[in-house]
């Protein structure tokens, strides 16, 4: 009997409380993988690991602020004495803003969002990356369509996913012989209820789905996309046929690109 990808395979997963991070850890517990997960909300934390057991995986909830760089290096030490060695980070954890850049009342929201998007994920692939190389391992982003595409909102979002694509693409470069792989993920919109915990521009949440968001991709989807890819060690997976047709379209048609973006992308 064929072994499954993740089975005892030791995962760091970033936001994984909810979302695709939540949906990603309960797939990989399916096949046996041992979970290192990670969020700020440790109830809704827990909660995700005791499910990950109950799946037949094993599982250690980290609650983490992947803002702050102590504790994203905490994460990765704590997971070392749990299992005593890693061999996948999935940069996951994010947050989305709900506020167009020209109706922000300061930058702290922005900044925020810069914070969390990108330099978490830098934190967490800084202090991983030693114990990846000594096991040959998969380091993987989920990073958005807003890291390739342009958005009618200049909120922070589009650009910490522009620069995380950009640091991962180029980390792959660097570590190339190291033996670690780097899989960078684009999805679109995903059924998550992701645009109900927006944040607004006085830093509360939307509360409400998003019309957007009724016909999302489907979370389990989503999830199976990522794992395959992350398994198969792929380089990167843009996952909507409207992604691809505006990367085609910003190629050989800007103007004609920004009408559909508008249209189609928010």
């Amino acid at each position: 009997m064929n072994k499954l990808p993740f089975s005892e395979n030791v995962v760091i997963i970033t936001g994984a409380s909810s979302g695709i991070g939540e949906h990603l850890a309960l797939r990989l517990a399916s096949q046996g993988a041992w979970l290192a997960l990670a969020a700020r909300n440790a109830g809704q934390l827990e909660g995700v690991a005791d499910q990950c057991r109950q799946r037949g995986g094993k599982a250690v909830a980290i609650p983490t602020d992947v803002a702050e760089q102590d504790q994203c290096k905490d994460l990765i030490e704590r997971t070392m004495r749990e299992y005593g060695r890693i061999d996948t980070l999935v940069n996951n954890a994010g947050i989305t803003p709900a506020s167009r850049f020209t109706r922000l009342h300061d930058l702290t929201l922005f900044e925020k969002v810069i914070q969390v998007n990108f330099f978490g994920s830098v934190y967490c692939t800084y202090h991983v990356l030693p114990h990846l190389k000594e096991t040959r391992g998969r380091l993987a982003a989920i990073c958005s369509l807003r890291g390739k595409l342009p958005s009618t909102r200049a909120d922070g979002y589009g650009a910490s996913k522009h620069a995380m694509a950009e640091f991962f693409q180029s980390i792959r470069m660097e570590i190339a012989s190291s033996g670690v792989s780097v899989t960078i993920i684009y999805p679109g919109w995903v059924s998550t209820g992701i645009t109900s915990r927006s944040i607004k521009a006085d830093g509360s949440p939307t509360g409400k789905i998003a019309k957007i968001e009724e016909s999302a991709m489907p979370v389990d989807t989503c999830t199976r996309i990522i794992a395959e890819a992350v398994a198969k060690r792929k380089r990167e997976v843009v996952m909507t046929l409207g992604g691809k047709m505006g990367l085609w379209l910003l190629l050989i048609a800007p103007k004609i690109a920004d009408t559909f973006i508008r249209k189609n992308m928010g």
